[in-house]
């Protein structure tokens, strides 16, 4: 099965949630970048589990970078990333296969491979496989960083609890309830907490969205249908595990708008047009408009949890109560801010190097 994303910039997965390692190839990456291991692991740090609202599986997740690395410059050969896994628990799952999981892959992907997956922690459906993501975009962010291309996320809800837009909140964690939830607007961090609080002591999850926020994009980037910004960033955000729907910029409230409500007016001049207006499209026909552009990924709760749920049990093809033991995440949305900041960031550097950007 492939696991590849991208075009000119191309990161392709491997390994398993409990095996002894994932990691990932990453092609593409021009040569003469440097690499900052602190950098890189400040990101790991962001994205592992082990958190106060998180998984329990403590992994150091300590990068390592095989190939396409000398005397730490990138060669714009192949480079390879490893990260040991230290931490797996497999004894809980020992039900599966004969128990799986309601909401999760254990089923579909045992069907798919004739009984031959390793299902353990979700094998290679796991977001385990995001920290080589996460790494790997840890990587090329001086790329980005050289065009002044920001990428930032936050939480922007927990359930029914909604935190104000990105562009509105401070533009650092305000309080420590803020970083630990990874949501920038103070007013609602702690009653998200409190709800997740809640469903963990009723052995349950919540869903919860990640807002991601992109300036600095220069005029016409992306490609015109298929693999226009939205298109493709949509690909890859959806491909996140438990990731439910994405959106654009207004969202599906455009579908209260008028023409008149929702367009926005072109200003500026003709060597350097701006977009007005409260909430302008950072994207349109799928090529950047200069504006930031906006984009929310709801996540589903998570499929792993301790309350007894009623489903088929494959040994006595009978429905039979299970209780998922071991360490899950409540909700997904503070660990998946680094994922989703980390998809981004490949996607539109693919974009930059698809588009010519860089060598302009």
């Amino acid at each position: 099965m492939q696991m590849r994303l991208g075009e000119h910039l191309q990161l392709t997965l491997f390994g398993t949630s409990h095996g002894p390692l994932v990691g990932a190839y990453l092609e593409g990456v021009p040569k003469g970048i440097s690499i900052d291991r602190i950098e890189i692991q400040k990101a790991m740090d962001l994205r592992k589990p082990g958190g106060k609202y998180a998984s329990k599986r403590k992994e150091a997740d300590n990068v390592e970078l095989l190939s396409g690395i000398s005397e730490e410059i990138t060669t714009g050969e192949k480079i390879e990333i490893s990260i040991k896994n230290k931490d797996a628990r497999s004894s809980d799952y020992s039900f599966i296969p004969d128990h799986p999981r309601p909401g999760h892959q254990d089923m579909v992907m045992l069907k798919r491979t004739n009984g031959e997956a390793d299902l353990r922690g979700g094998g290679t459906s796991s977001a385990r496989l995001t920290a080589p993501i996460v790494a790997a975009a840890a990587i090329i962010e001086p790329i980005l960083s050289r065009l002044a291309i920001n990428i930032q996320a936050h939480v922007r809800a927990i359930g029914n609890i909604e935190a104000r837009s990105i562009n509105q909140c401070p533009e650092k964690w305000a309080n420590e309830s803020c970083k630990e939830i990874r949501c920038r607007d103070p007013d609602v961090a702690e009653s998200m907490i409190e709800l997740i609080q809640r469903q963990r002591k009723n052995r349950d999850s919540i869903g919860s969205k990640v807002e991601l926020c992109i300036s600095g994009l220069p005029l016409g980037l992306g490609e015109p249908w298929f693999d226009g910004i939205e298109p493709a960033l949509s690909r890859a955000m959806m491909s996140i595990p438990a990731a439910r729907g994405v959106s654009f910029g207004h969202g599906f409230e455009v579908v209260k708008m008028s023409g008149s409500e929702h367009n926005s007016p072109w200003g500026g001049t003709s060597k350097n047009p701006i977009l007005e207006g409260k909430k302008p499209d950072g994207a349109l026909a799928g090529l950047s408009t200069g504006s930031d552009l906006l984009c929310c990924v709801a996540f589903k709760p998570p499929s792993s949890i301790a309350k007894e749920q009623l489903t088929l049990n494959l040994k006595t093809n009978q429905k039979e109560v299970l209780a998922v033991k071991g360490r899950h995440d409540p909700v997904l949305g503070p660990r998946a801010v680094s994922v989703v900041e980390a998809m981004a960031k490949l996607i539109i550097c693919d974009l930059v190097m698809r588009g010519g950007f860089l060598n302009e």
